[in-house]
């Protein structure tokens, strides 16, 4: 329970006005294997971030040069991916916010990875296909938190919803 309040506080942060809000999630069976699809995605996003990270370093150690910006996406692809679970779990319990942020996320991140990958000379050819890749990866997820099932398990809260507060962190909104 300890913990759960400490997730509070960074529910309180990055879940804006419906942090409070819950809803079914993966209550619902449809909700829940589209989570589950969600979840595999980002476990190969994350493997290639790692993947990314490993070449980088693996290139720099045989002596060719790494710009900064290699540096910079290889990293952030991790941290991406990182924040992206948090969401997804905490979707998985309920909180309408992190769902949305996970929705939001799987559409801009793609978005920035293949307006990156545009720029003449910025990154390795073998860094633009990855970049191409998660970009594919995460617009699959996208389109799956976009479908019918999941828009049912995590309904948008009224107005009233979003004005009311609850009795303590834990309790549902």
């Amino acid at each position: 329970m300890r913990l759960e309040s400490l997730f509070r506080v960074v529910d309180r942060l990055a879940g804006g006005r419906d942090r409070n809000h819950r809803v079914p999630g993966a209550s619902h069976d449809a909700a829940r294997r589209g989570l589950v699809l969600v979840a595999a995605i980002l476990i190969v996003c994350t493997l290639l971030g790692a993947g990314t990270v490993l070449a980088v370093v693996w290139l720099h150690l045989a002596g060719h040069t790494v710009t900064l910006p290699v540096w910079i996406r290889g990293l952030v692809i991790l941290a991406i991916t990182a924040s992206l679970f948090y969401f997804l779990w905490r979707a998985w319990l309920g909180w309408y916010w992190a769902f949305r942020r996970l929705q939001l996320f799987t559409r801009i991140f793609p978005v920035v990875a293949l307006a990156l990958s545009a720029i003449p000379g910025f990154f390795p050819v073998w860094m633009i296909v990855e970049q191409l890749v998660f970009a594919a990866l995460l617009i699959v997820a996208a389109v799956i938190l976009s479908t019918t099932a999941m828009r049912q398990a995590f309904p948008k809260p009224d107005r009233a919803s979003r004005r009311r507060r609850v009795a303590h962190p834990g309790a549902p909104g």
